[in-house]
């Protein structure tokens, strides 16, 4: 049976439990000890997520300052791997070993699920990141993030500069990090099953925090591609979007994945041809709606950035305290890894699909964007379509 979950109804939840005083044990299994969570992140580095961990700390605090759960207070330690394998390899040894988490939530890492999704298995311990990014997060049984992912998300952006756009002459162009190239490919390959199309061209050497993206955008010109999709995070897509105006690159549509989704890039261009389309993973949050109201004070009153990092980050730690409020007896790695195991689907408006942790980890789930649009000259994003795309439409 499937549940609406909504960011009040999770903190009432919990707050009734604390007022309750139902025994209940801690991560190390003592009365009134905390429960303990952490997250591996990128913080510093080419490319840095901090606002998914941000967000899931203040879901934290709010718990907290209601009494936390069944009046246990969440403990949640953040580590910055820096994007580099061996700090992302202490940082989980440090939560998982020393800390002694019951569960990782909330985090955002360019490479930490790949490196340490044996360890996590080894230990019997489970992730739920806020945002998944490379192959580890959606290939192991112990990791199942919020969001869909850019392997998907590259999917539905093909989708929609094809079916919605009615594009032709569709470029890919990839920025690679670690072993994501088959995985994107895949994404691609998606594409063209569900379409018959295939890309014009497929360039994947364009580099992370690359200072100068001329020499791309100029093969993809003359390439003859009337789009380009681009996995670029959202510094780079920055450049590569004014690297194609300096070319007089007017015609061309750009089709990015969920990472630019950004006040700040809508700030940062005036110019973005005949537009940039993103399917974003969670309901946009650039719209005044009800939807993403709880999300967004919250965010607004700890100083987090409004971007969809920041509402994965929140909605893998409301769904996580939804579970823990349904559970009874002991906070310990074994019991929260089975009360996750055996939850019941929790859907929530802003994101196209429900969460179940078994069912995301094995990626036996539809995924959905919704499309929004940036116009030259509008510094804007607005929503581009009435309802989520989803593969199966």
């Amino acid at each position: 049976m499937k549940r609406r979950i909504t960011g009040v109804a999770a903190i009432a939840a919990a707050s009734a439990l604390a007022l309750s005083g139902c025994a209940g044990g801690g991560g190390d299994g003592g009365e009134g000890a905390p429960i303990k969570l952490g997250s591996v992140n990128t913080l510093s580095g080419a490319a840095t997520f901090p606002e998914a961990s941000a967000a899931a700390q203040a879901v934290f605090d709010r718990v907290n300052a209601d009494g936390g759960i069944d009046g246990r207070m969440i403990e949640y330690n953040t580590v910055d791997d820096k994007g580099d394998p061996a700090s992302a390899t202490a940082a989980a040894r440090e939560l998982v070993g020393s800390d002694e988490v019951v569960a990782l939530v909330g985090g955002a890492s360019l490479i930490e699920c790949e490196v340490n999704q044996d360890y996590y298995a080894q230990e019997s311990v489970l992730s739920m990141p806020g945002i998944g990014v490379d192959t580890g997060c959606f290939n192991s049984p112990n990791i199942a993030p919020a969001n869909l992912g850019p392997f998907n998300d590259m999917t539905l952006t093909l989708l929609n500069g094809s079916e919605n756009l009615g594009l032709d002459d569709i470029c890919v162009l990839l920025e690679i990090a670690g072993s994501t190239k088959p995985s994107y490919l895949a994404g691609v390959e998606k594409w063209t099953e569900i379409t018959g199309k295939e890309p014009l061209l497929v360039d994947d050497s364009l580099p992370y925090g690359g200072s100068d993206y001329t020499p791309y955008i100029v093969k993809a010109k003359n390439a003859g591609c009337s789009a380009i999709a681009v996995n670029g995070i959202e510094p780079d897509a920055i450049g590569q979007v004014k690297a194609a105006q300096a070319q007089g690159w007017d015609d061309v549509t750009f089709l990015f994945l969920t990472s630019v989704y950004s006040e700040n890039f809508a700030s940062a261009l005036d110019w973005t041809g005949k537009g940039v389309h993103v399917p974003a993973e969670f309901y946009p949050f650039t719209e005044d709606s009800e939807i993403n109201a709880d999300w967004k004070s919250l965010m607004e009153e700890n100083d987090i950035a409004l971007t969809s990092f920041s509402q994965g980050g929140y909605l893998a730690a409301m769904n996580f305290v939804e579970v823990l409020s349904n559970m009874d007896g002991e906070f310990t790695r074994e019991s929260v890894s089975a009360a996750l195991h055996d939850m019941e689907p929790i859907e929530n408006p802003m994101v196209a699909f429900p969460y179940q942790f078994d069912r995301i980890a094995e990626q036996e789930y539809t995924p959905g964007g919704w499309p929004v649009v940036l116009e030259s000259g509008t510094r804007a994003w607005e929503k581009s379509a009435d309802d989520w795309l989803l593969p199966a439409n």
